[in-house]
């Protein structure tokens, strides 16, 4: 089979606009609610540039310290950074159309299809590795395709070197590889395998990875304890909730586009080329249902076929008479406005409470960091004057951890400390701080953290000014006392999820 023909021109300018809108947009809002918690360890994580971290490889927080230092530490500042890769997904995913011989409608149709999905609203939102990996794994997706269209094997040091940096932001690239590997296996065309080219892009991927594995080999591979741990506690629900998930996570707008995606290389002879594609959406989901991973890993690889999937669906449309149409527009416009209220702060935090919550947690999330250092600061001049030399903050997460990092200073708190995540790697405390432990948050009573800080004093709890209803509402502090020096006691405290 020869290669296909040249795809249409790009649409720059309505892709464009779209693009410009978006930027618009989601700047400002930008600076609503505020900080993330996760947010807030990828900037404590910035300040301590490596090559690894225990439960993610080094690409996020490393644009968390770019885009603080450029911009300034503020939620709008970090989300500069989550804003350029929002766009950028844009552009590639209208770019994955144009592959599928998608004309100016086409690609305008999956631009903004792309910038108004709920998903790609929050993680071009606030500044997460979701942000960088839809990204990658649309610039895989991309280079793949050009691949099997054209059947020229250069395409794979373009694959190779998105894997690689895909590998320095999270592994889960390594399902998207499968997927589109055995998808080749099985649907062709396999002669793109044929070729030494294929083994220069796994050099580059690999030489871009090395980095990374090193470190988590030299640290006794923490990030798939980690993952462990997720299987372990959310597996089951995770797998429960993972077909329901697959209609949301997008838009359920967007559903039959995507299905449309995926029955189109087996109907229409023009992208036979790219049935590699539609087989390796269902591996990807095999594989995290077996795993328990978490129903979002998989909705990256959606975005490709609701570009393969703009033809079909704007044929169906101008077929149908005024009523479909309407219908239709009717069904999209709900769904943006699910979609926005889901995924960007629009919303007083008053109302945050309730469905949409209950839809998608992490506007909560973003409520209340101030507040909370507040909490502390009050609680920490509890203790003596005369202890506080020798005292303690220990927070029971990476986000309160965080949180108390940024906004602590101000408030005359020294550093913290957790035993949370990469936060343990940043310990321990000195051992000559043998006073007071304020402990933030708790222990499960029985562990061995509840053996080692004893004596526990309520203090105080924390409760959001605005009644938010999110991880740190009712947070308790408390006065404890340290039972052997720091530097035993913290192997021992050590969290990784």
């Amino acid at each position: 089979m020869g290669a296909s023909p040249e795809p249409p021109r790009f649409a720059a300018l309505p892709v464009g606009i779209v693009v410009a809108v978006q930027a618009v947009v989601l700047t400002a809002l930008s600076g609503r609610y505020g900080f993330h918690r996760d947010e807030l360890y990828f900037v404590a994580a910035g300040h301590r540039p490596d090559w690894g971290y225990v439960d993610n490889p080094p690409i996020t927080p490393w644009l968390a310290r770019a885009s603080t230092a450029v911009f300034g530490e503020t939620p709008s500042g970090l989300r500069v950074a989550a804003t350029l890769l929002g766009m950028a997904t844009v552009v590639v995913v209208a770019l994955i159309a144009r592959e599928f011989g998608g004309g100016r409608g086409a690609q305008l149709f999956t631009a903004i299809a792309t910038a108004l999905s709920a998903y790609v609203l929050v993680v071009s939102h606030m500044l997460a590795t979701n942000s960088a990996d839809v990204l990658l794994w649309s610039l895989i997706a991309l280079f793949g395709l050009k691949l099997l269209r054209t059947g020229d094997g250069r395409w794979w040091l373009a694959v190779g070197a998105a894997a690689g940096v895909g590998l320095a932001n999270k592994w889960l690239v390594l399902l998207l590889l499968s997927g589109l590997g055995i998808g080749v296996a099985v649907a062709g065309p396999r002669r793109v395998l044929r070729t030494w080219w294929l083994a220069a892009g796994v050099g580059i991927a690999v030489v871009l990875a090395a980095p990374v594995v090193v470190w988590q080999a030299s640290h006794g591979w923490p990030m798939l304890t980690v993952a462990g741990g997720i299987s372990d506690d959310d597996g089951g629900e995770n797998r429960a909730l993972f077909v329901p998930m697959q209609l949301v996570y997008l838009s359920p707008v967007l559903v039959p586009v995507w299905i449309a995606g995926l029955v189109r290389p087996w109907r229409d002879p023009a992208v036979r080329w790219a049935r590699a594609l539609a087989v390796a959406y269902p591996i990807v989901c095999a594989e995290l249902l077996v795993l328990g991973g978490k129903p979002y890993y998989s909705v990256p690889l959606l975005l490709p076929l609701v570009a393969l999937g703009a033809d079909p669906a704007l044929r169906w449309l101008g077929r149908g008479g005024t009523a479909r149409r309407a219908l239709t527009g009717v069904a999209a416009a709900v769904c943006v406005v699910v979609s926005v209220l889901t995924g960007l702060p629009v919303v007083p935090v008053s109302a945050l409470n309730g469905p949409l919550l209950a839809v998608n947690k992490e506007p909560g999330e973003q409520v209340g960091w101030p507040g909370f250092a507040e909490s502390v600061a009050g609680a920490w001049a509890r203790i003596p004057a005369t202890e506080r030399d020798t005292a303690v903050i220990i927070a029971g997460n990476y986000g309160e951890a965080g949180a108390l990092e940024h906004y602590g200073p101000a408030l005359g708190l020294p550093q913290p400390y957790s035993p949370h995540m990469s936060y343990a790697d940043w310990g321990p405390p000195p051992d000559r701080l043998v006073g007071p432990v304020l402990l933030v948050g708790g222990f499960e009573r029985g562990s061995p953290a509840s053996r080692l800080i004893t004596g526990c004093r309520p203090v105080t709890k924390y409760h959001t000014a605005e009644g938010v209803d999110n991880d740190e509402n009712g947070t308790a502090f408390s006065l404890c006392t340290l039972t052997e020096p720091w530097s035993t006691a913290w192997p021992k405290l050590r969290q990784f999820y």
